[in-house]
């Protein structure tokens, strides 16, 4: 039977449910016996009410870490003290696997030797820091006539970038652009640090 809320509708106790736990814990594991680790506790296989005991006893929770083991495995530990660690171990782990980005360099189809030595040297520095580079040329009016020049502009590119990056197709036209995208030659950076 639905129940009427504050703001006069019904309630419905199915849909109002509090999100399950990421783990099982204490009451909430329902197995004849389970394999028991933690701090100041004998490792080994004991009933589930034997291993309640002991994590009552030091005050603590019983936690069930790895349900698909026979039989589970329960850690006794402080639940909320393992869920922080947990988050903080999570938050540190994307702290430092870093996002790789999509650089982007243009050229048009008449680039001199001089801007294209400055953006080859730019690109190299985005792929040994482990980034895409996306170079297109872009074709202005009736520069699209002179399309070949765009696509040797984009493989002299790619020759000259093939120490650190290496293209993922030959260069295409879409619209009024010749893409080419570069991705970063892997073991790259190790080998750097493996040299200093």
């Amino acid at each position: 039977m639905a129940l009427p809320n504050r703001e006069g509708g019904r309630f419905n106790p199915r849909f109002n449910r509090q999100p399950e736990p990421e783990h099982r814990i204490n009451d909430r594991i329902r197995v004849p016996q389970v394999r028991l680790v933690g701090d100041n506790v004998t490792v080994g296989v004991y009933p589930i009410d034997e291993a309640k005991r002991i994590a009552r006893d030091q005050e603590l929770d019983l936690v069930e870490i790895s349900p698909n083991a026979d039989p589970p495995v329960c850690k006794v530990i402080d639940y909320k003290k393992f869920l922080y660690e947990k988050k903080r171990k999570e938050k540190e782990m994307k702290a430092h696997a870093k996002q790789s980005e999509v650089k982007e360099i243009r050229f048009t189809p008449g680039t001199d030797d001089h801007d294209f030595d400055f953006k080859a040297k730019h690109a190299e520095k985005f792929l040994k820091d482990g980034n895409k580079v996306k170079a297109y040329v872009q074709f202005k009016g009736r520069a699209i006539m002179f399309k070949e020049r765009g696509e040797l502009v984009l493989l002299k590119f790619a020759e000259r970038l093939a120490e650190v990056g290496q293209p993922e197709a030959l260069p295409k036209l879409e619209g009024k652009r010749m893409l080419l995208m570069l991705t970063p030659k892997t073991g790259k950076k190790k080998k750097e640090a493996t040299a200093e």
